[in-house]
């Protein structure tokens, strides 16, 4: 990658994480361990990108339409979310990765919540890039908070503008989405931060997500660099 390139790193890259059950499948695996593997796949892709220049990094976990799976892969889906912490919180730490979880929360156990607290908690004074997870997340009931909270606030209609209601969205000082990857070959958004990709830059990937590698990242950051971003002029 040059160096006229490398200045073109985006600030915030999104990642749709597809396919991992679909991996499992093609490997004649189980299910859970498309999971497993595309949980590794995860952690060394987004701690690449980071050293790449990228400063935010935000990820579709597990929307709110995910609770229609089956109750032994939500429970698993879960679980992981534990296990990542267990094993992987002290490596974001020490690198200086600032992690915060976007979704809503009143439906998940106090032992999801209690991860989730931690690790916000242990890395909320880190400043070399910030990891954003949407866990039990959707687009549109992101919006619809905000709106609710305007209500709330007592905002007349008048006043209502975009920055009301970007600064009420989850953690609104993750700005917008520059480039956003989707794998396994789907051609949609899934509701993935629909008020905060009006202008992003989409890649669409066929490989399922445990087999992506760096140089995939490598090309499709090649391919961002080459784009002519115009903003609607």
């Amino acid at each position: 990658m040059s160096e006229a390139q490398k200045s073109r790193i985006p600030d915030h890259v999104g990642i749709i994480l597809d396919g991992n059950r679909r991996w499992a499948k093609s490997q004649n695996k189980p299910t859970l361990e498309g999971h497993r593997q595309g949980a590794e796949v995860f952690k060394e892709i987004s701690l690449n990108l980071f050293d790449r220049g990228v400063s935010y990094l935000s990820a579709y976990v597990f929307s709110t339409e995910n609770w229609k799976r089956a109750e032994e892969e939500v429970n698993y889906l879960m679980n992981l979310v534990v296990k990542a912490v267990e094993l992987h919180l002290e490596e974001f730490n020490k690198r200086g990765i600032k992690i915060v979880v976007l979704g809503k929360r009143d439906d998940l156990s106090k032992t999801v919540l209690k991860a989730i607290e931690k690790t916000e908690q242990k890395t909320s004074n880190n400043s070399q890039g910030t990891l954003a997870l949407c866990f039990n997340y959707g687009g549109r009931s992101e919006i619809v908070g905000a709106v609710k909270s305007i209500v709330e606030d007592g905002i007349d209609a008048n006043e209502i503008s975009e920055e009301s209601i970007t600064e009420r969205l989850y953690y609104p000082e993750v700005p917008d989405v520059d480039l956003l990857i989707r794998t396994s070959g789907e051609l949609r958004v899934s509701g993935f931060m629909l008020w905060r990709i009006s202008y992003a830059e989409f890649c669409f990937v066929e490989k399922y997500w445990p087999e992506l590698t760096v140089k995939d990242v490598d090309k499709i950051l090649k391919e961002y660099s080459d784009r002519d971003r115009r903003f609607g002029c």
